[in-house]
């Protein structure tokens, strides 16, 4: 049997920090939602909340089809928890400042980091499905493909969010919702023509 062209053990690690940077994500959606002052921005985020536990269960689903145990504790694993709890004070820490709209800043901010924590996992297991065969290579693609438009819009739509939020808070036109919603782009490229279009928008 030739040898797997990816570390089998870095594999199982990342598999462990994308389950938990999952179950860490639907902690921050749930308190960006009650920070959000813009409807638009609520109704996105209950969406990604929505699609965050479907990648849960995608993940969770993966493991077990790999023989992993997705509830297993690792060094890593406990970072990246560490850092989706820190996430959630951070936005509860802004709660507390007494300024709603500084607060939905902070907590788009936040989900704008744990996106891009997510983004990359999935980005990462999407290399490795380019070269696993067999049964694991099937379980990795399907999981990559089913996945992977939601983590694209996940993050360059936050992202949009998070920039035109704190043109608005700087007192200049903003364009609100941000060029990449309306533009509903899902790639990289995509989002940089939608921003360089912003001005156009206002």
């Amino acid at each position: 049997m030739p040898k797997p062209r990816y570390d089998q053990a870095q594999l199982k690690d990342l598999l462990l920090q994308m389950m938990e940077t999952e179950l860490g994500g639907e902690q921050v959606y749930r308190a960006a939602i009650e920070c959000a002052i813009n409807e638009d921005l609520r109704k996105e985020f209950e969406e990604y909340l929505q699609e965050t536990l479907t990648h849960q269960n995608v993940v969770r689903s993966t493991c077990e089809a790999l023989g992993l145990d997705p509830d297993e504790e690792t060094p890593s694993r406990a970072v990246v928890r560490h850092i989706g709890q820190s996430l959630v004070k951070a936005i509860a820490l802004a709660v507390q400042g007494g300024d709603p709209a500084a607060a939905q800043l902070v907590a788009c901010e936040c989900v704008v980091h744990a996106e891009t924590k997510d983004h990359a996992n999935w980005e990462l297991l999407g290399k490795v499905a380019e070269v696993a065969t067999g049964d694991v290579g099937r379980a990795l693609k399907a999981a990559h493909e089913a996945v992977e438009k939601d983590e694209d819009h996940h993050l360059y739509h936050s992202t949009g969010w998070c920039r035109e939020l704190w043109i608005e808070s700087l007192g200049m036109p903003a364009v609100l919702p941000p060029p990449e919603e309306v533009k509903q782009v899902e790639t990289a490229i995509g989002a940089s023509r939608a921003e360089q279009q912003r001005g156009k928008m206002l």
